[in-house]
């Protein structure tokens, strides 16, 4: 049985995952709903964590558990509506990155599947 290269490996490992990173970001800060969230971030350091947390996602080595996400954006009052806008600018991200549907629709699930430990406000 041959063994399936994580989607991590494929995409090019940290370096390519930090660029889908600064690429979403810069969607996602002129977003007039999300950008608020980040107004008193320390970006460097957010960027660093969403890379990580993305390279997980995708299978590589970082690891994030369910009560850590919903510890961090505890305080956050993220709605379902704003869970689905970085959603949506993330897959625009990873489609103008060229990665394939598969692999995106890969991604976008993986991280779905996580939405009841990130969304925890009303709108």
């Amino acid at each position: 049985m041959a063994q399936v290269e994580p989607l991590y490996e494929k995409f090019g490992g940290l370096a390519a995952v930090a660029r889908l990173v600064f690429a979403l970001y810069d969607r996602v800060l002129r977003s007039r709903r999300l950008a608020p969230y980040f107004a008193k971030a320390d970006m460097s350091q957010l960027i660093d964590h969403q890379t990580q947390f993305l390279a997980s996602v995708m299978g590589g080595p970082a690891s994030y558990t369910d009560a850590h996400l919903k510890d961090v954006h505890a305080r956050l009052h993220i709605s379902d509506g704003d869970f689905d806008e970085m959603m949506q600018h993330l897959e625009e991200t990873l489609k103008t990155s060229g990665v394939t549907e598969d692999d995106m629709n890969a991604v976008l699930s993986n991280l779905n599947d996580r939405r009841r430990y990130i969304v925890n406000g009303k709108g």
